[in-house]
């Protein structure tokens, strides 16, 4: 199997991440910050472990800022449901997930005001049209890092300084880029970030970050226990247990940590520039098959490694199920959980075929999948 599929889940995983979660499971997989006993204390070190990795690569100062969560989704859901109150307005792009997009349209039955601001055909953003949307009720500007339809990088940095400069929070979705990208959270401005653990980060699935930055508080969406002020029924307020109800996913924690420590280890940059070779290469092959449109900027250095194409007017599930069954390689098509986004390009019809490239991908990989489009586009003109 050629897997492209990478900005669903990473596959495979580092090697480390295997071994991480197989030890925890089988020599101390106990419940952390509930008992006292030898096994309870490495579970909690080994999780305080993987919070402390995520500071050293996000650049956060304080561990319990960093919230475990299930996926990206919960994050965004705690994060927009935590924060925004009625009357409250709040500013996000036309290129956004439905994992932002839901959670804010359901706000407006509780009086939370949006505005969504359009991006261009490509995906791209205009920070001038985020400080042109801001009103004297905005309370958050809500946005991705990188569409995970076509890959457009969106300018962070210059929405931070936005954000800051109006007094205003910046909620980021760093799905696609996390563990790719540097993300300096103090430098950027970023007062809020969520991402999932199971795509750039290398660990598992079921797992997900929220970093919260230090004076702003969210409304916690569940109580139980949490190992800590047990004496009281009423939920603790300290980090990072107000947010962390439950037995914590201690194996999935503990194999994200060896996911970041090995990204830490390899280098973003290096990581980054091997995607980036692959991404150039893979459109430089594709603008020579006639007939496919390549949606998004078409260039490795604004996009992420996600590359969306049609092969003509065919039907997009039809030709991922070929390069499936046929050809065995494995990618994502339809709308992909992003239908305002696809408005934006010009594929909500149509959807489109969706290759995401990861660290562990060849250029070998990247050739076959242009023999297969080659002769899927020649099987259709017979």
């Amino acid at each position: 199997m050629i897997y492209l599929d990478n900005a669903a889940t990473t596959y495979p995983k580092p090697e480390a991440v295997y071994q991480a979660m197989d030890q925890c499971m089988r020599e101390y997989n106990a419940n952390p910050g509930r008992s006292g006993h030898k096994m309870a204390l490495v579970s909690g070190r080994s999780i305080y472990n993987t919070r402390d990795l995520l500071c050293r690569l996000f650049h956060i100062d304080n561990p319990m800022q960093i919230i475990f969560t299930h996926n990206a989704t919960d994050s965004l859901n705690l994060a927009l449901k935590g924060l925004l109150k009625p009357g409250d307005h709040v500013v996000t792009t036309s290129m956004e997930h439905n994992s932002m997009m839901r959670p804010i349209m359901a706000l407006e039955e509780l009086g939370i005001e949006n505005t969504v601001v359009q991006c261009d055909t490509t995906g791209s953003l205009n920070p001038k049209q985020i400080e042109a949307a801001l009103r004297p009720n905005t309370k958050l500007i809500a946005m991705t890092h990188a569409s995970n339809v076509v890959g457009t990088l969106m300018p962070i940095a210059e929405v931070g300084a936005i954000a800051k400069q109006s007094n205003v929070l910046l909620l980021v979705d760093a799905a696609q880029t996390a563990g790719i990208y540097p993300i300096d959270v103090q430098r950027m401005n970023i007062d809020l970030l969520a991402a999932p653990g199971h795509k750039g980060l290398m660990g598992p699935q079921g797992t997900g970050i929220l970093y919260i930055r230090e004076g702003i508080t969210l409304k916690h969406m569940k109580e139980g226990g949490t190992g800590s002020k047990s004496e009281f029924l009423t939920q603790p307020e300290i980090l990072p247990d107000r947010y962390e109800s439950g037995t914590p996913n201690t194996p999935g924690i503990v194999g994200l940590g060896a996911g970041v420590a090995y990204i830490l280890e390899e280098g973003i940059e290096k990581i980054r520039t091997h995607e980036e070779e692959l991404t150039k290469y893979f459109l430089k092959e594709l603008e020579k098959i006639e007939g496919i449109r390549i949606y998004g900027p078409k260039d490795h250095r604004k996009q992420a490694a996600v590359i969306s194409i049609n092969l003509g007017e065919e039907d997009s599930s039809e030709v991922s199920y070929v390069l499936d069954q046929v050809f065995d390689i494995a990618v994502r098509s339809g709308l992909h959980c992003a239908p305002m986004a696809h408005k934006t390009i010009g594929t909500f019809e149509q959807g489109t075929i969706r290759f995401s490239i990861g660290y562990f991908n060849t250029r070998e990989d990247i050739d076959k999948a242009v023999d297969a489009l080659t002769r899927i586009k020649e099987e259709l003109e017979v």
